[in-house]
């Protein structure tokens, strides 16, 4: 089964980037992050006339979380527990075959001295205990999506440009190490210990042109879905697409039985 995620930064102006893509590579699952678009307002049809079926939690203009699966599936949660008045479109949640898949666009946090912060630890927090209470189900379990984190100094091509930066922050790191150490496999690190392996470069400062990126878009697997991976990689050929997203394809193959 291949499986994917991939923050578009706006399903509309990454449209025909995106289904000429989906077309060449045919994933069984496609997790998306910032969609910015309400439900009513996506494009399903567009995506029905490949084979997929769409499920959404949207908001206009910001954040916004989808996925695709090749077939039906079974929509299970567009909330993240723990704060009844969160109403940012963040989290979803959708069984597909014999596994669990839960999309996330996590929050990015800066400024560090700002309610942003707080509330991206306090998300985190959310998700780490979400997470954990998932564990004892004993499915398979696929976490994907954009976590804004940097989670090691050789996740980015400067540490020094981060060291200020929420995407570092040794608070937000040691949060993502917690589901590591739950049994969570970081899916790319895993099977690849190079330090050049990025999902996201700004489209500022020539970031793209000098490779000055950031491995932020990670895909964790819980440990029975884990004893299925066969493989995983990054596609970066789409950062150099026209009109492309700051981020790239995060991929991962896991056997069947």
């Amino acid at each position: 089964m291949k499986i994917v995620t991939f923050n578009v930064n706006g399903v509309r102006a990454r449209m025909d980037t995106l289904i000429e893509w989906l077309k060449n590579t045919e994933p069984q699952v496609v997790a998306l992050q910032e969609i910015k678009i309400q439900d009513v307002d996506f494009p399903i049809s567009n995506f029905e006339k490949l084979g997929y079926s769409c499920y959404l939690n949207g908001q206009k203009s910001f954040n916004g979380v989808a996925i695709l699966t090749k077939g039906a599936a079974k929509l299970s949660s567009k909330f993240l527990p723990g704060n009844n008045d969160d109403q940012q479109a963040r989290f979803i949640e959708v069984y597909y075959k014999t596994k669990r898949f839960i999309c996330i666009y996590l929050p990015n946090g800066n400024p560090k001295d700002t309610e942003k912060f707080i509330y991206k630890l306090e998300w985190m927090d959310r998700l780490n205990e979400y997470c954990n209470q998932a564990l004892k189900s004993e499915e398979e379990i696929i976490v994907l999506g954009d976590f804004n984190v940097i989670p090691q100094y050789n996740d980015c091509k400067n540490p020094s440009q981060w060291e200020q930066d929420a995407l570092l922050d040794s608070q937000v790191r040691t949060k993502f190490n917690y589901l590591l150490n739950l049994g969570y496999l970081d899916a790319i690190r895993i099977l690849n210990d190079s330090n050049s392996i990025f999902t996201q470069w700004d489209y500022r400062d020539r970031a793209w042109e000098e490779n000055n990126g950031v491995r932020i878009d990670h895909i964790l697997l819980s440990p029975n879905a884990a004893d299925k991976l066969e493989d995983s990689w990054i596609e970066p050929t789409l950062r150099s697409a026209a009109k492309p997203s700051d981020h790239i394809p995060v991929w991962v193959s896991l056997g069947e039985e």
